[in-house]
C-alpha cells in the first residue's frame, strides 16, 4: 500500500485516512465496525473535531484498545484560551487517551500566531509541552489563511480541500507544503459528493505523494471502494483520465463545496444542499432529489430576505443567494418535466 510522510513530523502513514464526520449520522454500532474493519484493513489515520458531534466518542469505543498502533487528529473551533482547554479535554475523554497525535485549528477566519492576544497558540504550546498533544495543525478553507500558516513555520499539517477539481491556487499551496516541509491533509477528496467515482479520485490523489487523502466514509461500501484501491492502486489512464476530464469541464468554476460555513441561515434554507442541487440531481439517483421532502428544502429558498450572510461568510466569495435562486429555477424546469436528468 502507498504511503505519504506528513512533512516534519516524520509520521508515515497509508494513503488512505479515514474521514470520521460522516459517522456522526450512523448508529455506534455501525460506525464502530465501520472503523474496526478499518483499523483492521490497514488504516491508521483518523481524523475528527470537536465539532462532530459524537464522531469522537465512536472512535474512542471502536479503537482505544489499539491506540498505539493509529493516528488521531482532532480539532477545535474555539476563540479563546478557555475554550481551547474545555474543548480538548473534552476530546481526550471521548477518544479515551491521554493524548493527540495532531490537534488543529478548525478553520480560522485568521492564522493564530503567538502574540496575536487570543492566546490560542500559546496553548497550543502549553498542551503539546504537557504531552496532551503531538504535532501542531490547521484546517483551512482560505487560501490566504491558508498560505500564511504555511509559510509561517508555526505549523506541522495544514488541512486543506483538494480533489481533482483544485484549482492551480490549491496546487500552488500543495508545492509550497512540500518547499515547506508541511503535511498536506487533503479533505473534500470527493467533492462533498459531487465526485461519486472513488477510483478516479484516488487515482489523481496519488500523482501527489506528499499529500494524505482524508476519505469521508459513511457505508461499507465505500471504504471497501478505498481499501481496493490501496491494494491495487487504478492508473490515470484511459476511462478514468477521461471521466476525470469530463467532470472538470463540467464542474470546475462557481460551484459550491459543500463547506457549510455559510450556514446556518435565518430562515432555515439548507444551503449546503440546495446550493449545488443542479449537480447533485444530475450525478446521483435522481429520485432521491425530488421526493416531497426533497421539494421543500428547495422551495423555502423562496423564503431568502436577502440578508447576504451567507455570501459574506463564503471563504471562496461565491455569490450565494444568486447560485440558490439559480438551482431553484433549474429544479423547478425539472419538477415541470421541461428538463430530462
Amino acid at each position: 500500500m502507498q504511503t505519504v510522510t506528513l512533512g516534519k513530523t516524520g509520521i508515515v502513514t497509508p494513503k488512505n485516512a479515514f474521514g470520521a464526520l460522516p459517522i456522526q449520522r450512523i448508529s455506534e454500532e455501525a460506525a464502530c465496525a465501520l472503523l474496526r474493519k478499518a483499523y483492521d484493513a490497514g488504516i491508521t489515520f483518523f481524523d475528527t473535531a470537536r465539532a462532530y458531534s459524537d464522531s469522537e466518542r465512536k472512535i474512542g469505543i471502536a479503537l482505544s484498545d489499539v491506540r498505539e498502533h493509529i493516528f488521531i487528529a482532532s480539532k477545535t473551533m474555539t476563540k479563546d484560551v478557555e475554550g481551547f482547554w474545555k474543548d480538548l479535554e473534552t476530546s481526550l475523554h471521548n477518544l479515551k487517551t491521554d493524548y493527540l497525535d495532531f490537534y488543529q485549528f478548525h478553520n480560522p477566519a485568521v492564522c493564530p500566531r503567538p502574540g496575536d492576544g487570543s492566546g490560542l497558540y500559546e496553548a497550543m504550546l502549553e498542551a503539546k509541552a504537557q504531552g496532551k498533544i503531538r504535532h501542531i495543525g490547521i484546517t483551512n478553507h482560505r487560501p490566504h489563511v491558508a498560505e500564511e500558516a504555511v509559510r509561517s513555520g508555526l505549523y506541522e499539517t495544514l488541512q486543506f480541500p483538494f480533489c481533482y477539481l483544485a484549482t492551480e491556487t490549491d496546487l500552488a499551496l500543495v508545492d509550497l507544503c512540500r518547499e515547506q516541509n508541511v503535511g498536506f491533509i487533503a479533505m473534500k477528496g470527493l467533492s462533498g459528493g459531487l465526485i461519486t467515482d472513488a477510483k478516479a479520485a484516488y487515482a489523481w490523489m496519488a500523482q501527489y505523494d506528499n499529500v494524505l487523502p482524508i476519505w469521508g466514509v459513511q457505508r461499507e461500501s465505500e471504504l471497501d471502494d478505498f481499501l481496493a484501491c490501496g491494494e491495487n492502486p487504478p492508473e490515470m489512464a484511459g476511462e478514468i483520465l477521461a471521466s476525470i476530464e469530463r467532470d472538470r469541464a463540467e464542474l470546475l468554476g462557481n460551484f459550491c463545496r459543500a463547506c457549510g460555513y455559510c450556514m446556518p441561515c435565518p430562515v432555515g434554507i439548507q444551503i449546503s444542499n440546495c446550493a449545488r442541487m443542479s449537480q447533485l440531481i444530475r450525478r446521483s439517483p435522481s429520485a432521491g432529489w425530488l421526493t416531497p421532502e426533497s421539494q421543500k428544502m428547495m422551495f423555502r429558498i423562496e423564503q431568502c430576505v436577502g440578508c447576504g450572510k451567507c455570501k459574506s461568510k463564503c471563504p471562496y466569495e461565491l455569490d450565494t443567494p444568486t447560485l440558490l435562486k439559480r438551482n431553484l429555477e433549474d429544479y423547478k424546469r425539472i419538477l415541470a418535466g421541461k428538463e430530462k436528468v
